[in-house]
């Protein structure tokens, strides 16, 4: 007992001694279950994804101590330097290089995650089951800053990053009672840290799998404890990432991690909350409409290759024609609600390259294409949730009512009308440009709905804009081919949707460039999106 009072009182020492940041360490937990530990990733895929390349080598300047795993654990050597373990990518690999660029001190990582494990008993303080990861996390912590402490290294714990709660809606007790279990997990944390101030990043379990789909309810019940306690407590956040790339797995495509690029923006996220960080205005440099002069506004929308999961500005400069698209078009004004809100235009901007990590979207070939077709002013409005799927878009939604889009779109749409007006133009609604979801092809039931679900949201924006014959554009790859879904024919429904309805036009995406997974498009299919897009629409016009 002796022994541990002074444990404590030394910790209580590091964390609020008066250092300044320059040479104090700056401690991060990282802990949860597998989309922690960074499960289905491969160091060597890194190189794929241009803005995190050189991940995969050590970062001497972080130091590092981990536990990861169930009845395998793998374990450092006291502290080490950050590295990639057992060839899997970790969200701890990209937060510390984004958080080392930021700060001027440097900066430590704990981890202790396993898959498959529970709130409601493994990581449970008070009567820890199964793996029993609590209290061995709890001995990682402690050794590690022991460890620090014997080395005269001054420190402070920074914050703890949790993503966790998948395998506690199997438990209709683990499920009902998340956000009081996280709260109690909190509160454990901070007492036995002795850090009453310790900060939580509370990860946003994600959408885009197929728990996102087959198991929504469970998931939303998940999200709804963990909004309960960021909500409550000034000191927990929660962090959006719902929208991040996930791995691609086999048959339909769907899978249940993140993945190696999922895992890199992943890092990216937590970085993004603890430094606060927020991208400068790109403010129009002068207002390119003559006032009174009519401007055709084209809104933009849809899930993942309308956000542009896997398109990189730094595979434009490589493509013919590709750097053009990299510049900033002052003659066409552009703004944006991305990722379900993640990242959001200050007002109109220049068309640009405007996606998080370094992506974009078909708006940028969309833009340089239409303006064959279109003679004066040209507006582009974009709205995109790529953890998104169609029944989150309809007017009813579904029971998880905070993914629910349809309010949010129908906002945006006004706004941006709102917004030209109010700078003196005549606005044209051109069309709504929506390229239907991607993740519902491969999920039986909800590619069965696909067709009527974008029916009934087509027909509530007319009516809800009292504009009758707004024309819709509904683009569409290929659909996911496979055995297990294949007897839905999701294209013919669409083809009838458009048959019997003059202004909405079916895009058939099917000769776009060859793809590397399934589901998602990369940089040139993209730019072939967009100005098929555009091409589209010059066809629809007189």
């Amino acid at each position: 007992m002796g022994r541990h009072r002074c444990f404590v009182w030394l910790v209580w020492i590091a964390v609020i001694a008066p250092l300044s940041a320059d040479e104090t360490l700056r401690v991060f937990i990282f802990a949860g279950q597998s989309n922690m530990v960074g499960s289905d990733s491969k160091v060597a895929d890194i190189a794929r994804f241009p803005p995190f390349e050189g991940l995969d080598k050590p970062q001497s300047q972080v130091k590092f101590s981990y536990c990861i795993g169930r009845e395998d654990k793998m374990r450092s050597n006291g502290w080490e330097d950050l590295h990639p373990v057992d060839n899997v990518v970790g969200p701890e690999l990209s937060f510390a290089r984004a958080v080392s660029r930021s700060v001027g001190a440097p900066i430590a990582i704990i981890k202790c995650a396993a898959g498959g494990t529970h709130l409601g008993g493994d990581w449970n303080p008070a009567e820890p089951s199964g793996f029993k990861m609590y209290p061995l996390a709890l001995d990682l912590v402690r050794s590690s800053l022991a460890e620090l402490t014997r080395q005269n290294i001054p420190y402070r714990i920074e914050g703890f990053m949790w993503h966790q709660g998948e395998n506690d809606m199997f438990d209709a007790g683990y499920m009902a009672n998340y956000g009081s279990n996280l709260e109690k997990f909190i509160a454990a944390w901070r007492r036995d840290l002795a850090t009453p101030e310790l900060k939580f990043y509370i990860g946003e379990l994600c959408t885009k799998t197929i728990w996102g789909m087959d198991l929504r309810p469970r998931m939303y019940a998940i999200s709804q404890g963990q909004k309960a306690v960021t909500s409550s407590d000034p000191l927990a956040e929660y962090v959006p990432t719902s929208h991040v790339g996930v791995e691609i797995g086999g048959g339909v495509g769907l899978h249940y991690h993140y993945g190696t690029l999922g895992q890199l923006e992943h890092g990216e996220n937590y970085a993004a909350a603890y430094l606060k960080t927020a991208e400068p205005p790109h403010a129009l440099k002068v207002w390119p409409y003559e006032k009174g002069s009519v401007v055709k506004l084209f809104i933009l929308a849809g899930h993942r290759n309308m956000e542009g999961e896997r398109a990189f500005v730094q595979h434009l400069k490589a493509m013919p024609g590709g750097d053009t698209l990299l510049n900033e078009n002052e003659e066409i004004a552009y703004r944006y609600s991305i990722g379900g809100g993640y990242k959001i235009s200050e007002g109109w901007e220049p068309l640009r390259p405007a996606g998080f990590y370094d992506t974009f979207g078909p708006e940028l070939s969309f833009g340089r294409t239409i303006g064959q077709h279109v003679t004066g002013g040209i507006a582009i409005a974009k709205f995109t949730h790529s953890g998104s799927q169609i029944i989150d878009w309809t007017p009813e939604g579904s029971d998880a009512k905070t993914r629910n889009l349809y309010p949010d779109l129908l906002d945006f749409v006004r706004s941006s009308i709102r917004e030209l007006e109010a700078k003196g133009q005549k606005v044209e609604l051109a069309g709504v440009f929506y390229h239907l979801g991607e993740n519902d092809m491969s999920f039986g039931p909800y590619r069965e709905k696909a067709a009527e679900r974008l029916s009934g949201i087509i027909a509530q924006t007319r009516k809800d804009l009292a504009m009758p014959t707004l024309k819709w554009f509904v683009s569409q790859q290929p659909p996911t081919d496979d055995e297990s879904v294949n007897k839905i024919d999701v294209t013919s429904a669409v083809e009838s949707i458009a048959s019997e309805d003059k202004n909405t036009i079916h895009i058939k995406a099917f000769g776009l460039p060859a793809q590397e997974k399934k589901l998602v498009l990369n940089s040139a299919g993209v730019v072939r999106l967009g100005e098929l897009l555009a091409e589209a629409y010059g066809s629809s016009e007189p």
